[in-house]
């Protein structure tokens, strides 16, 4: 029912500006019939009118464009995120908390979604070594998607005392929240350990055998969870960020395949690929993808990146409207 649900909704989508069309390509031909009136003043209007009409078209037929591309099926999922600091250091983990920060405040903003934390391991001087989180909502996955890959810095660190700019670098990986029909893991595939919980926690953590690691035997995905009280939660979070993994494993071998067919500049088949870099000294942050630059490097550390965002989103479809026409 969700399924058809999404499917009926984005069709109805299609219709509406399909009509639309329909409708301006009627009043264009009722308005240019109106240009042979020997009557001036009618004639007259009827030449704004099609001036009107022949200018709103296009734009009505561009809009229409990405509404025919075939629905990308994991589109409206929820979205598993992963940031990790990188090479780096105590900087690394301070620029991993950056991140973070930035992602939390642009999903807080973004009406419709909430975050759920599923794992979060401290570094030192208030940075972060590894967030793992889940964002609910409508199309999180979708647009969030293109935030894959390695996130450089180059900044004077706080750690630094005579002043040189140094290179650090996080990951990012955004992953689509896997359903039970997505893929069979078989628990002869599974081994699971317990084992004590480390680290600051509740008066259950480290008194009992609570955290739970996941290994996946045919791929080699380990997956650990201690964040929460209890073995079976424990356990439930770290299948529900397996399964996502398994699924990201599968789209990104499509992805590159699809990306040997056409050079693809946005796509999230390659974790490795260095895709922003945020230079503190001069203010600039720069998406190397689509050659995307900003100066307000404040302001997107603040969360406000929905620029950005729509600009990655513009370039993916209209790379698959050429990819279409070619």
């Amino acid at each position: 029912m969700a399924s058809l649900g999404r499917e009926h909704q984005r069709l109805s989508q299609v219709v509406e500006q399909a009509k639309a069309l329909e409708k301006m390509d009627l009043e264009l031909a009722q308005a240019r019939e109106l240009l042979s009136f020997e009557d001036p003043e009618l004639a007259a209007e009827a030449k704004q009118e099609v001036a009107r009409i022949e200018l709103a078209i296009p734009a009505a037929e561009a809009a229409l464009k990405p509404l025919l591309l075939p629905p990308d099926p994991l589109h409206d999922r929820n979205a598993i995120f992963e940031i990790r600091a990188g090479t780096g250091g105590d900087e690394a983990a301070l620029f991993a908390a950056d991140l973070y920060r930035m992602y939390t405040r642009y999903i807080e903003r973004h009406g419709g979604w909430r975050i759920e934390t599923i794992s979060m391991g401290d570094g030192t001087l208030g940075g972060l070594k590894e967030a793992i989180f889940k964002v609910t909502g409508p199309t999180a996955f979708g647009e969030l998607r293109f935030e894959s890959g390695v996130h450089r810095v180059q900044r004077v660190p706080a750690t630094e005392a005579a002043g040189r700019i140094h290179t650090s670098a996080a990951t990012v990986a955004v992953l689509p929240e896997a359903e039970e029909i997505d893929l069979k893991i078989e628990d002869k595939d599974l081994r699971i350990d317990v084992f004590r919980s480390s680290g600051p926690g509740g008066q259950s953590v480290n008194t009992t055998d609570s955290a739970v690691r996941i290994t996946h035997l045919p791929s080699g995905l380990v997956v650990s969870q201690q964040d929460q009280k209890s073995q079976l939660q424990n356990k439930l979070k770290a299948m529900e960020v397996l399964r996502s993994r398994l699924l990201d494993l599968k789209v990104a071998e499509q992805e590159a395949v699809r990306s040997r067919m056409r050079k693809s500049q946005v796509s999230t088949g390659d974790r490795s690929a260095k895709i922003r870099t945020y230079n503190y000294p001069q203010s600039r942050v720069t998406d190397h993808r689509i050659g995307y630059t900003t100066h307000d490097l404040a302001g997107v550390m603040d969360g406000r990146i929905d620029e950005l965002m729509d600009a990655l989103r513009l370039a993916d479809i209209e790379e698959k409207l050429s990819g279409d026409a070619g």
